[in-house]
């Protein structure tokens, strides 16, 4: 079974924990509404929908603050009931990276102030900051409102730059010293494996007592084995997206940057058509989605890297998928390839899997824990293109082999749902909202043993 952890080293009894009324969401950089696969959305913008919608139907009101990005939005939308995304006007509604946000902090902060302000005393319980810009929001507004901060980082800097793709840019110091500052101020870390809460401890000198483990989930009413059965389903998926019916389809989903790494599945293509030149041919490479971050230097690279190699014929490009197309994706694939260089989760594999569809998987970060290994995919060590040949080339050959790795798949991803998910964050909000509570009275008290510890 997926486990949820509460706690690095130490774990507590199920004792009832008391739920929020209200949280305020902070999601500065990238909006929930905002479609993933291009720009900077990605998986952080499906988890922080996804769990707002659960927590609401627990009774949980969720405010999601995020910038304002378009004149065509109003300021306020709700998603659902008991979900409102608010967007807050901070600097010009276009053109900014993540690189130049930092420089609308203020802005940010100070539309997200007066946002509460107009709000009666104690409006929210608890804030939850998704990544570091709106971790730094969430460490002034918890002073202000007296609130305990919850943080989760989805990425982190110090892990980005020790495992950088080739010709990837690094992470800036201003963006590691914000990072240690929210992990120092933050009242609880959330984490969404082990591996991640382990370099939160090592690199960032974060609490153990204040990490805690919560894995993301997935849909799964939406992303599910094909009714029809593998076979039917995967003719049918692959005439909806215009694919060859017959043959071999590998599909890579995702942001196009050299974090993502799509061109190691270009390249190993390329290098099975010298193993196995007639396998080869039955193959096609499905690259799905859009550029983003250093991969917007030159949006067209994959193409041309494709050309240079001559095997244009046998790689296809989709824009991001919207509702039931990116399901059809998966179904339509024999394989879905996550070979980033670092991922924190790796929701794409979650989803390709709960689809039925197995993961050929660079074995980093958190797709150790998102990919079974031999049960619903394979990992690989490394992003050499020959290794990744080499293991098409015994895969893709092997029906009986890729229908008892979709069984694992299906029954690998039935371990977590987004339920599970906002449940366990229920448990750590409760436990946080207590320890704050305990502080605070600990101070009016006058005991500043209690008042600091944790």
């Amino acid at each position: 079974m997926a486990e949820t952890h509460t706690g690095v080293g130490r774990q507590r009894g199920a004792r009832p924990w008391p739920r929020p009324r209200r949280i305020a969401t902070i999601s500065l950089h990238t909006s929930p509404l905002h479609q993933p696969g291009t720009g900077d959305a990605g998986g952080m913008n499906v988890y922080v929908l996804e769990i707002a919608r659960r927590l609401a139907e627990a009774d949980v009101e969720v405010e999601i603050f995020t910038r304002a990005t378009s004149g065509d939005l109003p300021p306020v939308v709700e998603v659902a009931p008991g979900v409102q995304v608010r967007h807050v006007m901070s600097g010009p509604l276009e053109g900014l990276t993540k690189e130049e946000l930092p420089g609308q902090l203020c802005a940010f902060t100070a539309g997200v102030l007066r946002a509460e302000a107009a709000r009666p005393p104690g409006h929210y319980d608890l804030i939850h900051s998704h990544y570091w810009l709106s971790g730094q929001v969430g460490w002034l507004a918890k002073e202000r409102w007296g609130v305990p901060l919850v943080h989760t980082a989805h990425t982190l800097a110090k892990v980005k730059n020790s495992r950088l793709a080739i010709g990837d840019r690094p992470e800036p110091k201003a963006r590691v010293i914000g990072e240690e500052q929210v992990v120092a101020e933050a009242d609880r870390l959330v984490a969404n494996t082990r591996v991640e809460a382990g370099d939160l401890i090592a690199c960032y000198d974060a609490d153990p007592d204040r990490v805690v483990v919560v894995q993301p989930g997935v849909d799964l009413d939406r992303f599910r084995p094909p009714a029809v059965g593998r076979t039917a389903g995967r003719a049918a998926a692959r005439r909806r997206l215009g694919l060859p019916e017959q043959g071999h389809v590998v599909a890579f989903v995702g942001r196009i940057q050299p974090l993502k790494a799509p061109d190691v599945l270009i390249r190993a293509a390329a290098a099975l058509r010298d193993r196995d030149p007639l396998l080869a041919d039955q193959l096609t490479v499905l690259i799905v989605g859009g550029p983003s971050g250093s991969g917007l230097d030159r949006p067209t690279a994959l193409i041309e890297l494709a050309a240079s190699l001559g095997i244009s014929a046998r790689v296809r490009f989709l824009p991001p998928q919207t509702g039931d197309g990116l399901p059809a994706v998966y179904r339509a694939a024999d394989l879905v390839a996550v070979p980033s260089y670092n991922e924190s989760f790796g929701l794409v594999a979650l989803e390709a899997q709960a689809c039925g569809t197995p993961v050929l998987a660079a074995a980093v970060g958190g797709l150790v824990t998102a990919v079974r290994d031999q049960v619903s995919g394979v990992l690989i060590d490394g992003h050499d293109p020959v290794d990744w040949a080499r293991t098409l080339g015994r895969l893709l050959p092997d029906v009986s082999r890729l229908d008892t790795l979709s069984r694992g798949a299906a029954r690998h991803a039935r371990n977590f749902s987004w339920h599970h998910t906002a449940a366990g964050l229920l448990q750590v909000y409760g436990e946080t909202i207590v320890e704050h509570r305990a502080r605070r009275a600990a101070r009016l008290a006058g005991d500043p043993a209690l008042a600091c510890s944790w």
